[in-house]
């Protein structure tokens, strides 16, 4: 039997992320990724993933490892995290793939916002992702060349949600492109009939 090539809705995976970059507020950045992580555990718009720029890595990773243990986050990450924070262990492939729904974070050093771009690209799943930089121009790069349902610069992945956009009770995140993509409320599920009431006109 042939599987339907039908365009669906699918609410799917949630691998979002948080890129630091080296132009961030770096207090601001440790407060937008512990939200995004802890705010709640087990929602599609919940960081996964979180990529840091290795020039500003070792200054923000250990306050926020801090914090992530307080918590009872487990961190696994790349040689590079691991060499900042000792206590975090080493990440498996499949890691960056992770959508965990649970207190786990994957933590990646990158060299810049092209590595991080390239990180998404390969591993994330479309649904929402976040850039923390004062950088206008890496910001504005991050939001045309970042092709996920929300992409963010300076907020939390946890405003990735229907009522928070102001669509009302959310059915779902659609990360395709047909034929609703974002939080869907009832407007988007809404289709048009067109209805032409006439007494003889015609088209000439």
């Amino acid at each position: 039997m042939m599987e339907s090539r039908i365009p669906m809705i699918k609410h799917l995976d949630g691998v979002c992320h948080v890129y630091i970059d080296d132009a961030a507020d770096l207090d601001q950045a440790i407060r937008i990724a512990d939200n995004a992580k802890t705010q709640r555990y087990g929602t599609c718009n919940t960081m996964e993933t979180l990529l840091v720029a290795e020039a500003v890595a070792a200054q923000v990773l250990p306050p926020l490892a801090q914090i992530y243990f307080d918590k009872g986050v487990e961190l696994r990450g790349d040689a590079a995290a691991r060499n900042i924070v000792p206590a975090i262990k080493p990440a498996s492939e499949d890691d960056w793939y992770a959508e965990y729904l649970a207190p786990i974070l994957a933590v990646r050093v990158v060299q810049d916002i092209d590595q991080a771009m390239d990180h998404i690209a390969k591993y994330g799943s479309a649904h929402t992702d976040a850039i923390v930089t004062e950088d206008r121009e890496k910001a504005q790069r991050f939001l045309r060349e970042v092709d996920s349902s929300s992409v963010m610069v300076n907020a939390s992945t946890r405003f990735a949600d229907g009522f928070e956009y102001g669509l009302g009770a959310e059915v779902g995140i659609s990360t395709d492109k047909l034929h609703a993509r974002g939080p869907v409320g009832l407007e988007g599920l809404t289709s048009q009939k067109y209805v032409v009431l006439g007494d003889g006109q015609i088209r000439t």
